[in-house]
């Protein structure tokens, strides 16, 4: 038998669709995302689909973010937005907690973090 995926240890589809709805429920109702959620669009549903179709593929599952929109070429979508210390910041923050509160090895919480946080900072385009 195989290792689990990194989606599977997510928790699947309804794991990974969870996390993305937490992750932008938050960034939606903190204070403490402003400044990111302000980047967004008004209504978050094209941004948590992208997020959840992305983040499926990323960890193993279906590729359905790349059958659809191609290579997901992540810096290069994001540079139309300012993101500097603070974006890159208020981001983490919703995502930390999405993923301090959804159920998934601890293992695989750190490993998350780690990848999230270094994949964050080289979203950033603007210096501080």
């Amino acid at each position: 038998m195989s290792d689990p995926t990194h989606y599977d240890q997510i928790g699947g589809d309804a794991g990974v669709r969870a996390l993305v709805d937490r992750f932008y429920d938050l960034m939606d109702t903190a204070p403490e995302a402003a400044t990111v959620r302000a980047l967004h669009a008004t209504s978050l549903k094209a941004s948590r689909e992208k997020l959840y179709l992305f983040l499926s593929g990323w960890s193993g599952g279906p590729q359905t973010y790349t059958e659809r929109f191609g290579h997901p070429r992540l810096r290069m979508r994001h540079f139309p937005f300012a993101i500097g210390e603070r974006e890159r910041d208020e981001w983490l923050w919703c995502m930390d907690r999405a993923l301090d509160e959804h159920p998934m090895p601890d293992e695989m919480r750190a490993f998350l973090k780690q990848r999230f946080h270094a994949l964050a900072d080289h979203m950033r385009n603007q210096p501080g």
